[in-house]
């Protein structure tokens, strides 16, 4: 197929072998060309020599190429992946760093404690404007495929901004759903579920296996099975004790970074403490570290691979789609293949009744040549909305309305929603010390 996808960001080779991985089991996608774009260089042509020795392997007839220039890389493109993080990991936990400094842990702190804090947010809405403005100049008709965090605040942003752009959120979160049917020992493939909510705020409300109501199952794991299980699972697991709580509470299950530090450790009141954690098996900078070393040998694992020309890459990553959904939604908007998706988009559908209408949602949608169609979901109870409304909606609009308008005193506003804020004087002391970061000069002359 004369497709062309084009990746931002794609010297993340655990991504981008993730991605051709997908694209090489999809037959319909064979011929098409990708292109690889990344600023930096090194990492851009490792990623794209692994790329090229695993369609090699699998013996799949793929144009790879690769660019440093972004307008190269979109020229022609009909899908645009943006996986790209501006600010690394050594900012984010620079940053960390001054808010613990000043009394801020993680715990419902999205924008503080969190892979989205506000000096990571800033420069990702830099970037994602860049690529839509570019995009809409060269490839007007192409598909923009966000899986780049914040996909929540990137999502409304964009969409609103620029409602001319074919555009789509993704986030693999939902999977969670699959972990916890794997723990009811229910085949995948016969599971069928609605998950409603926003991004990184889903919650399970419709679950079924072979057409029955599975909550029963899922009450009799906790009756049965959960304590043992809790022996051994790791800290801050999507189906410990917090997670079997916050579902007896709201009547509906948190699903994927609902809860969990991916998604900024909601809510606050199980994290008051290392003792409070400790006692609901939660452990957040555990998590990170963990997160980070994970990541780190990943990351030198591929460059091991990257300097042996005799390591077969087929040994080390399985010719198995990877669950993601990308590649899936790519081939079904392609070749016309309709298929639900979980997809994050505005609510201009009343697809998650209660949240606003220009606020992105997390639903399923239909996709196919058609483009992107969000189905109506059943909502959630009225608390569940009301902290979407409190812990979701409201941080972001101030966080957008601070950027807009390059406003310290907003982003000053935002610092003081979050639970751990317990004075303006803290607050500011903060925001001054992480702006006043060298590498943060561009952001600290924006808030002005």
């Amino acid at each position: 197929m004369d497709t062309k996808i084009s990746i931002i960001g794609a010297g993340s080779a655990v991504f981008s072998l993730s991605m051709i991985r997908d694209i090489c089991l999809t037959p319909n996608l064979q011929g098409s060309t990708i292109m690889f774009m990344d600023i930096d260089e090194a990492r851009l042509d490792a990623a794209h020599h692994l790329c090229q020795r695993y369609a090699r392997e699998i013996g799949i007839e793929l144009d790879l190429r690769k660019t440093t220039d972004r307008g190269d890389a979109l020229e022609g493109a009909d899908f645009v992946i943006n996986t790209a993080l501006v600010v690394g990991h050594h900012g984010m936990r620079a940053g960390w760093d001054i808010a613990r400094k000043h009394g801020y842990r993680f715990g419902g702190s999205y924008h503080i404690m969190h892979d989205e804090a506000f000096w990571i947010n800033y420069y990702q809405y830099v970037l994602f404007e860049e690529i839509v403005q570019d995009m809409l100049e060269i490839c007007p008709d192409a598909w923009h495929l966000l899986v780049a965090n914040p996909v929540l605040a990137g999502t409304t942003y964009l969409a609103r901004k620029y409602p001319e752009h074919k555009f789509v959120g993704l986030c693999h979160g939902f999977g969670g759903v699959y972990h916890l049917a794997d723990a009811l020992g229910l085949e995948r493939e016969h599971i069928t579920f609605e998950v409603p909510g926003v991004n990184h705020f889903l919650w399970l409300t419709e679950f079924y296996y072979q057409g029955e109501d599975a909550f029963p199952l899922i009450d009799r794991w906790i009756e049965e099975e959960a304590p043992a299980y809790w022996q051994t699972c790791r800290a801050s697991d999507g189906l410990g004790p917090k997670a079997i709580d916050l579902y007896q509470r709201f009547g509906a299950f948190p699903i994927g970074d609902t809860g969990n530090p991916g998604g900024g450790t909601w809510p606050w009141w199980y994290h008051t403490d290392a003792e409070t954690e400790k006692r609901w098996r939660e452990d957040p900078t555990g998590w990170y570290e963990g997160y980070f070393v994970h990541g780190a040998e990943r990351v030198a694992n591929i460059a091991r691979w990257a300097e042996d020309e005799s390591v077969q890459l087929t040994d080390h990553i399985a010719p198995k789609m990877s669950g993601e959904s990308m590649v899936g939604i790519i081939e079904s908007i392609a070749c016309d293949i309709p298929r639900t998706y979980i997809v994050n988009i505005l609510n201009d559908g009343e697809f998650v009744p209660g949240v606003p209408a220009d606020f992105e949602v997390e639903v399923p949608a239909l996709v196919s040549k058609r483009g992107i169609q969000g189905i109506q979901t059943n909502g959630l109870s009225a608390e569940l909305i009301a902290y979407i409304l409190h812990d979701r909606v409201a941080p972001v609009e101030i966080e957008l309305e601070a950027y807009e308008m390059g406003s310290k005193e907003l982003l000053l506003q935002l610092i003081m929603m979050d639970p751990w804020s317990r004075s303006m004087e803290q607050a500011e002391s903060m925001l001054d010390e992480i702006l006043a970061l060298p590498e943060f000069a561009e952001m600290r002359d924006h808030y002005r």
